[in-house]
Formats: structure tokens, sequence, C-alpha cells
């Protein structure tokens, strides 16, 4: 049994805290550092390194810094492609370093995991926001940004206390991005395709062009 709740919580921090990471990457580092530093939870030997307390003193300004930025629209988008290239490869060093002392195949397996379940949620997260910027009041970008919050801490804290409730959340956290990835695509391309004829000043032409008000060909004359 001990085995079986080991495996269990090894997996869910695993899978954690690369999801976490492609949400809020600095969210993720502080909560941890902190919980470890205060012996709320014992972290893995290759995770305790966020317990440094000048760790947690950077994860904590950049959090307070994106706290910000996350929440103004238009510059939330730019802040994410930019991230696209920090917490993706996050992910994979926090699942890769989840997973303990074990065999080495198995830390590379759990890094290539981890980095794609951060590349996931960082795409959800990204891809929303796109969406969400179209409109132009700034209230959705506040609520989306506290809701991104809000699910990350308490993602955490589940994932350390309750893991296998974790796992069935995560479950169906993988089931709703397979639905919903290619519907953000969707949305995500018609928004660059309309942005890209506004500043190229090209129209979509839904009919053709006249050419004349009677467009049928005249007819031949007979040769006689």
């Amino acid at each position: 049994m001990d085995a079986y709740q080991q495996l269990i919580t090894t997996l869910a921090l695993t899978m954690g805290t690369a999801w976490a990471a492609g949400i809020n990457l600095y969210a993720t580092i502080a909560v941890l550092g902190v919980l470890g530093v205060t012996g709320n939870v014992v972290l893995p030997e290759q995770l305790q390194i966020l317990q440094d307390p000048m760790i947690i003193a950077a994860a904590a300004v950049m959090y307070l810094v994106e706290f910000f930025v996350d929440k103004t629209p238009g510059l939330d988008t730019g802040w994410d492609a930019i991230h696209s290239f920090i917490r993706i490869p996050a992910g994979v060093m926090l699942a890769a370093g989840a997973v303990g002392e074990v065999n080495p195949s198995v830390v590379i397996a759990a890094g290539i995991l981890g980095g794609g379940i951060a590349a996931t949620s960082h795409t959800i997260k990204a891809g929303t926001r796109v969406l969400i910027n179209t409109s132009p009041e700034p209230v959705t970008n506040w609520t989306a940004s506290i809701f991104e919050d809000v699910v990350v801490i308490g993602g955490i804290w589940a994932m350390l206390h309750y893991p296998l409730a974790f796992l069935v959340f995560f479950a169906a956290f993988i089931l709703l991005a397979i639905w919903l990835i290619p519907k953000i695509w969707t949305g995500v391309k018609t928004v660059f395709q309309t942005l890209v004829r506004f500043f190229t000043g090209k129209k979509e032409l839904n009919n053709p062009p006249e050419t004349g008000k009677d467009s049928t060909p005249p007819k031949e004359l007979p040769v006689l």
C-alpha cells in the first residue's frame, strides 16, 4: 500500500508541477519553495533547491510583475509569447526533478511528459488570452488572470495533499484540452487573419468583381 501511495504522490507531483508551470511558472516555484522551507511538504531532493530564499524571492518578484502584466490587454499576449520559451523548459525540469532518485530513463521520460503537459496548459492559457483580448474592456482579463492564479495555487495544494483527487482533475483537464485546443487554434487564426487584413488594407471579397452592367458575353453575329 505504501508503494502504491508513493507512486500516486510522485505521479501527481510530476504532472502537477509541469501543468502549473505552463500557466504561472513563478507562482508555482514560489508556492513550492515556501511550502518546502516551512516544512509543510517534503520536496524530492532535486526540487529542494526551490527552498533557497534567493529563488523564492526572485520567483515572488517575478510573480508580482506578472500579476500586473497578465491583467493588461495586449501586454499579456506579448508576455505569454515570450514565456513560451520559459514555461515549457521549466516544466521539463520540474517534472524531471519531481520523480526523485530513480533510473535515468524514468527521469528523461518524466521530462518529456512534463514538457508536453506544460506546453498544453501554456497553449490553452495563451490562446484564450488572445481571444479575450478581442474585447476592449479589461474586466475579462482581470477575471481570467485571477482565476488562473487561484487554479494554480489550488491545484498545487491539491496535488500535495490529495494526489489521487488531483490526478482525476488532471485526467479531466487532458480530455478538455483535446477538445478545446483545436477550437482555440481556429479562433486565434481568425483573429490574426483579421489583423493582417486590417494592417495591409486587404479586404475579403465575398462576390466576384463586376465586369459591367451586363456580364453576359455578347452573342456572335452570323457570318454571311
